[in-house]
């Protein structure tokens, strides 16, 4: 007979104190997704390796498929929904095109938020580096670095939107 201990834990989601019923072995991804109804963390190899399912621990990104939930009790947790839309890399990632079907964006902008906060004039390699453990197969990465790139460069605040002249 399967004995189950179902224990409570509580954590600070997207600024919001959230407590849910877990099973030991619960994932963080299925409890944000199936319990909480957080859909932006995506499920996709399971293992760690697409960066689909990456959410912000704490400021770190972590892949919520390999966290158990009760390692999240008394943490913070942030999903692309925890994310200002107004921010400068939300302008600029629109901007330059960088999604198109949009799966791995998600992972990509929460990597790219903490690259940000800890180098705001991050290099090119440096923004490589930050969101190489996520996969896109849409863009060739050209467009993601680039609005990276410009939003590190913006000052607080401002838009990525270009001025254009007209003819």
């Amino acid at each position: 007979m399967k004995s189950t201990m179902k224990r409570t834990v509580t954590f600070i989601l997207n600024e919001e104190s959230r407590s849910v019923e877990v099973e030991p072995s619960d994932v963080l991804l299925e409890v944000l997704r199936e319990k909480l109804g957080v859909k932006s963390p995506k499920v996709g190899c399971e293992r760690g390796d697409c960066g689909a399912c990456t959410v912000l621990l704490d400021g770190k990104t972590v892949r919520s498929c390999l966290v158990l939930a009760i390692e999240a009790d008394g943490h913070r947790i942030t999903t692309v929904e925890g994310i200002d839309p107004k921010s400068d890399l939300h302008h600029a990632f629109i901007d330059h095109h960088a999604f198109q079907c949009g799966y791995c964006a998600p992972g990509i902008v929460l990597s790219a938020t903490e690259l940000l906060r800890k180098n705001r004039h991050a290099s090119r390699e440096q923004i490589q580096e930050a969101i190489s453990g996520n996969l896109c197969r849409c863009t060739g990465y050209a467009p993601i670095i680039s609005a990276i790139g410009v939003a590190g460069s913006m000052p607080c605040g401002e838009k990525a939107h270009s001025s254009k002249k007209g003819s």
